[in-house]
């Protein structure tokens, strides 16, 4: 069952984000102008992710709970459990609520896109695809950091196998594979200014540790609190709605990175301006935020029941696997470079995968031996 569901998360992630990650000049064919509101963009995910956990809750609600309890909520009376046995129960028989950990995630994604989409504007795509494929790393260490969470040895190896086998995959890429490496005049002014490729890195690094940040939280959560993934996908999208949405709505002097627009008016009025003139832009705009949504119930059903380790190694590996199928369907030519890290990236893989086996073979001799004691009984 476990694999069965991993399988099913695996599909659903790469279904809904393969289309948008390839990257188009134009929204008219024409215009050279960009959509740069990265908290306009935010906002539509998060509210339409919030909307589509919700109406997932309550397709499977159960007949015995109640609409709150469903949502998350639990009465004073049956306090709920903790999944892990730890008890965070407050001197009124109230069991601790996540909302704290819920408004700090919500903070932490609300600032990191906007950083991620600031990068792109100083360094080249291929440059920013090799720097998230890191991704595993900053994850890691912030689970350490923040939460003192250990991981056993073997998690270590393949963390460092992936991250080194992907990037030897993109940085052995052929130029008609690093795709998206064109930039715009505006970028292109912006990459040509004197440090250019350090402020990238700067923006990359924060949003490496932003991502790193909301991923081990989420584990924390998870391991603390008894929280579906939906129940969390729900509360930390309301939140990142609200937010953004303030943010947005208030007329407040431009900031660097966050509010770019500069224009004396609030980052909303500016933002639905350049959809009155440019109506091309509604389509991918929505387009984005269907399948963002969407593929935010494979990820946070893969995050409640695989962790934050096995869900970033799967949107690692997302883009590998789609150049690796394009090879098969389109009979693209793969540098041997290439060939080199994806049999690195599979040699890491395969290591999880044994020790996994392992784990579940020893699962279940120990389960036999129980059986034959009782029996023996």
């Amino acid at each position: 069952m476990s694999f069965t569901r991993l399988i099913f998360c695996v599909a659903g992630v790469y279904s809904m984000f393969l289309n948008v990650s390839v990257p188009f000049q134009s929204l008219d064919g024409q215009s050279s102008d960009k959509f740069r509101s990265a908290l306009f963009l935010g906002t539509c995910q998060s509210f339409l992710s919030s909307f589509s956990a919700l109406i997932y809750i309550l397709i499977r609600k159960k007949s015995s709970e109640t609409f709150t309890q469903a949502l998350g909520f639990h009465d004073d009376k049956s306090p709920s459990p903790i999944p892990n046995g730890k008890s965070h129960i407050n001197g009124h028989g109230e069991a601790a609520k996540p909302n704290t950990r819920y408004a700090q995630c919500a903070t932490f994604i609300t600032f990191a896109a906007p950083f991620g989409f600031a990068a792109l504007s100083y360094i080249s795509y291929p440059a920013m695809v090799l720097g998230k494929s890191c991704k595993l790393v900053p994850v890691m260490i912030m689970n350490v950091l923040l939460y003192r969470r250990r991981f056993a040895p073997h998690k270590y190896l393949v963390v460092l196998m992936v991250t080194a086998g992907i990037t030897i995959f993109m940085g052995y890429g052929s130029d008609s594979q690093k795709h998206g490496s064109k930039k715009s005049a505006s970028a292109a002014d912006a990459a040509s200014t004197p440090y250019a490729s350090l402020i990238g890195a700067a923006y990359l690094l924060i949003n490496l540790a932003l991502d790193g940040a909301i991923n081990s939280t989420q584990d924390e959560m998870f391991a603390r609190y008894k929280v579906s993934g939906q129940q969390m996908m729900l509360w930390i999208n309301l939140m990142c709605t609200c937010i953004s949405f303030t943010l947005m709505a208030l007329p407040l002097p431009s900031i660097p990175v966050l509010l770019p627009s500069g224009s004396g008016k609030s980052e909303l009025v500016a933002a639905l301006s350049f959809i009155q003139q440019h109506p091309g832009v509604i389509s991918p705009l929505i387009e984005f935020s269907v399948t963002g949504a969407l593929g935010q119930l494979f990820i946070f059903e893969t995050l409640q029941h695989f962790g934050s380790l096995t869900l970033v190694t799967i949107t690692l590996t997302r883009k590998m696997f789609t150049m690796l199928l394009s090879v098969v369907v389109y009979n693209h030519q793969l540098t041997l470079g290439q060939w080199v890290g994806a049999a690195v990236v599979f040699a890491g893989i395969s290591v999880e995968a044994l020790v996994k086996r392992k784990d579940v073979h020893a699962k279940r001799v120990l389960q036999e031996k129980e059986k034959a004691k009782i029996k023996s009984l």
